[in-house]
């Protein structure tokens, strides 16, 4: 037994109720268990229960053993003088202050605790894999709609920090976070520290001179340092030394990587794009903001990268000749991690709710999410049919399965419940 199941259990009044009866031998009758206090005090507030005729609101605490409300010393702090009543699983010792105590032990059934031991030690994908495929379909679309609002609520409070330190800046703080997106995993933080080393402000000034933008952002990045022979990478080398000593810029000094990374990947492609999107596109947040539909903000990262790249993925090695057009599947990246965080945050921000359900409307139109972790919940028969199942699937693992937090899950909870309807 642990606090957070003995909780779990109170809370959902998953134990026999039946002639219960006090440690001072007072039949009780549970009318509200109270809300879940994860605040310092104690675990249940406003609860209200009927002890032989007498009606009580207050406080409940939870404890395993009786004498832990001794050892945390509650009855020297006035946050427990409210408790009416001490819910414990082994009442062990009588405790300093006189509150009738309610012990679980022998109430709760066995096959809960056999359950919730098993989804504990599991060390499979998820704990619950062999019996997710049946929990009601009803619950788990309820949850995953939580799972996805909450995602965004994470990202969200992220962008909000972000915005104190630029004084509501939206367009610089989408500027620094989509340039992160382009740096996919690998190279996230180095285009993120360039993107922070270069404000819109100075993009903006050079906005229609596409090697001009191209040399700024390699060059901070740390691609134009070296001894370059193309007259294309000379010429880039050039203008990023005149813009580099014009705005004082100094570079992030984090490198790019180029090992173990497809070549349409290379810092070099992506940086090129970057600076098309730049080029192409003036406050380009605002207009996704104001976008009407989905195809319309997809448009907007229809680009394609300098010719230069089109017969290279390095400067001054030739490559065969590929178009470097930004890839459906990069473009969803971007969407889904940057333009629907921003346009949720921007909702939540301005409490504007159209904003909010653009954002979830535009996950659910966007194609699913292939990676480890949907398909493993593929495997287990969960579906995935578009970006709004998988970012829930992967809110899912990350922030409950693998932390083994099945008490907090509707799907946990459906699983325990069903062994107390048993």
């Amino acid at each position: 037994m642990t606090e957070q199941l003995l909780q779990f259990i109170w809370q959902f009044q998953y134990f026999n109720k039946t002639n219960l009866i006090s440690n001072k031998g007072e039949q009780i009758q549970i009318i509200h268990p109270g809300f879940h206090n994860s605040n310092q005090g104690p675990d249940f507030l406003n609860a209200r229960i009927k002890i032989a005729d007498t009606t009580l609101a207050g406080s409940i605490e939870v404890h395993i053993n009786a004498g832990e409300w001794n050892l945390h010393k509650h009855s020297s702090d006035s946050n427990y003088n409210n408790v009416i009543l001490h819910v414990v699983w082994i009442n062990d010792k009588t405790i300093a202050v006189d509150i009738p105590t309610l012990e679980l032990n022998n109430r709760v059934s066995s096959l809960l605790l056999s359950q919730y031991e098993k989804l504990m030690i599991n060390r499979n994908f998820i704990p619950c894999e062999e019996q997710i495929a049946s929990v009601n379909h009803f619950t788990f679309t309820a949850w995953k709609e939580r799972l996805m609002v909450e995602r965004l609520q994470e990202k969200a409070a992220i962008i909000s920090e972000k915005l104190k330190k630029y004084n509501n800046h939206w367009e610089e703080i989408f500027w620094q976070l989509l340039a992160k997106n382009f740096g996919i995993k690998i190279n996230s933080d180095a285009f993120e520290g360039m993107a922070v080393s270069i404000p819109i402000s100075i993009l903006a000034k050079h906005k229609n001179q596409f090697h001009q933008l191209e040399a700024l952002l390699m060059g901070q990045c740390g691609l134009l340092n070296k001894d370059l022979t193309d007259d294309y990478a000379v010429m880039l080398q050039k203008e990023y030394r005149f813009l580099q000593k014009k705005y004082d810029l100094q570079p992030t000094h984090l490198p790019v990587y180029f090992l173990r990374m497809r070549p349409a990947n290379f810092p070099t492609i992506r940086l090129s794009q970057l600076a098309a999107l730049v080029n192409n596109s003036n406050h380009l947040f605002s207009i996704i903001k104001e976008s009407t539909n989905l195809k319309e903000v997809q448009k907007l990262f229809d680009i394609v990268a300098n010719d230069y790249w089109h017969y290279h993925y390095l400067f001054d090695e030739e490559s065969v000749f590929k178009k470097k057009k930004l890839g459906k599947q990069m473009i969803q990246n971007i969407i889904v991690n940057t333009v629907l965080p921003f346009l949720y945050a921007y909702g939540w921000y301005y409490n504007a709710e159209h904003y909010k359900e653009k954002a979830l409307l535009w996950a659910s139109q966007l194609l699913p999410e292939q990676n480890f972790i949907t398909k493993g919940f593929a495997e287990l028969g969960i579906e995935n049919k578009s970006a709004y199942d998988s970012q829930a699937l992967i809110q899912l693992k990350n922030k409950y399965c693998n932390e083994k937090r099945c008490l907090d899950c509707s799907v946990g909870n459906s699983i325990l419940k069903k062994e107390t309807d048993n």
